[in-house]
């Protein structure tokens, strides 16, 4: 009897330890474009889209290049630290394994790429959303394959996922007459594309077990200084911008809908545009001094498309809304998230972790 008894603690705790072993914590899977990018497109070696370069990465860590289209934090990264989940690294990343996975989630998100597919094709190579949607099919099999069918479709279940992408789709393809989408649709009818194309994307990531998904709306992107340096008179380009908040009113109302239809499908759509547009309207109001033109710029020569060594940076980054043409600096980003943490409500997942390390910000160092 004892024997018995001796026996089955055994196998208890070998059943415990197996069942530890597998009870991974809850992770991000992220969707997007340079906004989110975290590295990926420093491992497409033809990509035109790259932060490989100095200035990037300033603000964060060691001060070195990583992959992220800012000088600090991207959105998603401050997001997932409050909520004390991890930060998921780039799917490209050498260093990535089934491990790592399942303790880090993954990062597909890729700088130029866009819900459809022609979107971007003059950086060569980006990951568009049906790319990244294909890749975490290849990331679902390996963790099928490690730890068995049932417990990696618990964890793809608890799993929380982040899709943010469409500005691409606008600047870098509707709004360029090179490419064809331009000509062939108009301001209603390529929002209307996008959406459709948008709703298949989405109910097939719930169909790979998506449960709690996030969409990022678009903000006043015909605000961002490449926007403005292009158009004659300095100020926003209120055509762009309309279509950020078409394309806005259309996402809420497609997420609703999926809501509705998809099982146990908790899906929400974070809408900043209105803090975005006072920021760059009121800049004071929130203790910036510039919202019009990059910290990161290459003297008079614009639109300088990236930051590059030669550019030069401003005296104060935590007093600039744009850290290059395109994107916001870390001070933004982290007031951008903050507005939709409110929003969503957002709570921390894993009360015990604390949220991966803040940049070592060091905004008054001159360059």
């Amino acid at each position: 009897m004892k024997f018995h008894v001796s026996l089955f603690v055994i196998i208890s705790i070998i059943l415990g330890i197996k069942l530890e072993g597998c009870r991974c914590k809850v992770v991000q899977f992220i969707f997007g474009d340079s906004l989110s990018d975290v590295g990926n497109n420093k491992y497409l070696s033809k990509s035109l889209a790259q932060a490989s370069l100095p200035w990037y990465g300033i603000d964060l860590g060691n001060g070195l290049p990583n992959g992220r289209f800012s000088n600090g934090r991207t959105v998603a990264d401050i997001i997932g630290d409050s909520m004390g989940l991890p930060r998921p690294p780039a799917f490209l990343d050498p260093s990535l394994t089934e491990d790592v996975i399942l303790e880090n989630g993954v990062n597909y998100a890729s700088g130029g790429g866009g819900i459809l597919n022609e979107t971007g094709s003059y950086f060569i190579q980006r990951f568009s959303l049906y790319k990244q949607i294909e890749l975490f099919q290849g990331t679902q099999e390996l963790i099928r394959s490690r730890i068995g069918k049932d417990e990696a479709e618990k964890i793809f279940q608890e799993a929380r996922y982040v899709v943010a992408l469409g500005s691409n789709d606008f600047i870098n393809n509707y709004l360029m007459p090179v490419y064809s989408d331009s000509w062939n649709y108009n301001d209603e009818t390529f929002v209307d594309y996008l959406m459709g194309t948008l709703r298949e994307q989405l109910k097939q990531l719930h169909g790979l077990g998506a449960r709690q998904l996030m969409v990022f709306g678009l903000g006043p992107m015909g605000c961002i200084p490449l926007q403005r340096v292009l158009s004659t008179s300095g100020e926003c380009q209120d055509r762009t911008n309309k279509l950020a908040i078409r394309f806005n009113k259309g996402g809420s109302k497609l997420i609703d809908e999926l809501e509705k239809q998809l099982p146990n499908s908790s899906f929400r759509f974070g809408d900043a545009y209105d803090v975005v547009n006072d920021v760059i309207s009121n800049p004071n109001k929130y203790g910036f001094q510039n919202s019009d033109s990059p910290c990161c710029s290459f003297g008079n020569i614009r639109p300088a498309l990236t930051c590059i060594p030669a550019s030069k940076l401003c005296k104060d980054r935590s007093k600039y809304v744009f850290w290059d043409e395109y994107h916001p600096s870390d001070r933004a980003n982290e007031l951008i998230a903050k507005e939709l943490i409110k929003k969503f409500g957002f709570i921390t997942v894993h009360q015990t972790n604390p949220p991966s390390p803040s940049p070592t910000l060091a905004p008054s160092s001159n360059h």
